[in-house]
């Protein structure tokens, strides 16, 4: 293999062609905008900077946040004090410096877009704005809206949420999530340096209706919208038919991140599975045990082995998340009277912000630890009428 193309430098595609260059190969990157800001909060989890140090460890400005408050209507709120910052960035300050990194590594990064694909003699051909040129493979990271039909994840609209918000030039210390009723997704405010990302996402709701709740909700807690900047943005989040199905390795091909459809289903978190799955789209083309045509099934088996799983039976979770209802009360409230009551719910909620706790183990961790008490004998009722059984998909 002499050349390697990575097709997007988001935070996925930077990182994969980082590993790639440092290993020696030939890698050219190509994104028509380089280095963009999201509407997402832009935090990194624990599991994130604990697995790759140098998310943490660098001069990009960014906020370590410990403190997180969770809300829900008709529950009021509960606090946490996260053993493990969320490592809060600019996507644009944080993006930027994966591209510097992959290019001190040796990627030679083009500013344009790839306008199409075609497969010739075990090659491909690449047609840019300005050229043609050839690569060996290619590393698919153009993101959720793939314009590269015949490469990438497929999905149809359920199989996507919506992102938006505004940049508020304000500042706090904490971090707020705001459950609202009968929307599988949620608020937030996250502090960065110099504002704040006040956004919502969510499912099966139009963008306009998000925009409303969110500006009500930001008109309620006194958060004004004047001199801020609106972002909107479409993020991957597979319903358990999308997961079965999905498409992230071809002949000649590997997606990584938003273009893999790798997202968390119910926290819409990507950034981890992101530089994770850059990260082993590498080894895999890195790794000569493996022939070309063997690559696919070789990435598709690491990507099961380390989360696709794990989101898949979390897609079978969503819903019950955020819409379910328990003793007459919503799931979401009922979740923060448990936080407040039981500490043993308090820090499973820390593991599942740290990200260090699997979806698969929620109900078995929480099963083990039960007393016998009124309280967990209620909370086992909650774990069996909100969490189905893990048998099928652990299989």
């Amino acid at each position: 293999m002499k050349t390697v193309a990575v097709l997007g430098g988001g935070p996925a595609g930077a990182f994969a062609a980082e590993r790639l260059a440092r290993s020696g190969l030939h890698t050219r990157l190509f994104d028509e905008k380089l280095a963009w800001e999201k509407p997402c909060g832009g935090g990194l989890t624990y599991k994130a900077y604990h697995q790759y140090p140098f998310l943490i460890e660098n001069d990009t400005p960014k906020r370590l946040v410990r403190e997180t408050t969770l809300a829900a209507p008709d529950a009021g709120e509960a606090k946490i004090t996260l053993a493990h910052p969320l490592v809060i960035y600019s996507r644009m300050d944080l993006n930027r410096m994966l591209l510097e990194r992959a290019e001190r590594s040796g990627v030679w990064i083009e500013k344009t877009r790839v306008l199409g694909l075609e497969r010739h003699d075990r090659a491909w051909r690449l047609r840019t704005q300005t050229s043609t040129l050839e690569a060996d493979f290619c590393i698919i990271a153009t993101g959720a809206r793939n314009p590269l039909r015949e490469v990438g994840t497929q999905w149809s609209a359920k199989d996507t949420m919506c992102a938006l918000g505004y940049y508020v030039p304000a500042f706090q210390e904490h971090i707020d999530i705001q459950f609202l009723e009968q929307l599988e997704g949620y608020i937030w405010v996250f502090p960065r340096c110099g504002h704040l990302s006040v956004g919502i996402c969510g499912k099966n709701e139009p963008a306009q209706a998000l925009r409303t709740r969110l500006e009500a909700y930001m008109n309620q807690r006194g958060i004004s919208s004047k001199g801020a900047t609106f972002y909107s943005h479409m993020l991957p989040s597979l319903e358990s038919p999308g997961w079965r199905s999905n498409r992230v390795a071809g002949d000649g091909w590997l997606a990584v991140g938003d273009a893999g459809g790798l997202v968390d289903p119910i926290t819409g978190e990507g950034l981890y599975y992101a530089m994770r799955s850059g990260d082993l789209a590498s080894r895999v083309l890195i790794d000569d045990a493996h022939g070309l045509l063997e690559k696919a099934a070789a990435y598709r088996a690491l990507l099961a082995r380390e989360f696709a799983l794990d989101l898949e039976f979390a897609a079978t979770l969503a819903k019950r998340v955020f819409l379910g209802k328990f003793l007459f009360s919503s799931v979401p409230a009922r979740m923060i009277q448990f936080m407040r009551r039981s500490p043993r719910f308090r820090d499973l909620m820390q593991d599942l912000f740290a990200g260090t706790q699997p979806y698969l183990g929620l109900k078995s961790r929480l099963l083990r630890n039960l007393n016998g008490t009124l309280q967990e004998v209620l909370m086992n009722f909650f774990l069996h009428r909100v969490i189905p059984g893990e048998s099928r998909v652990a299989s």
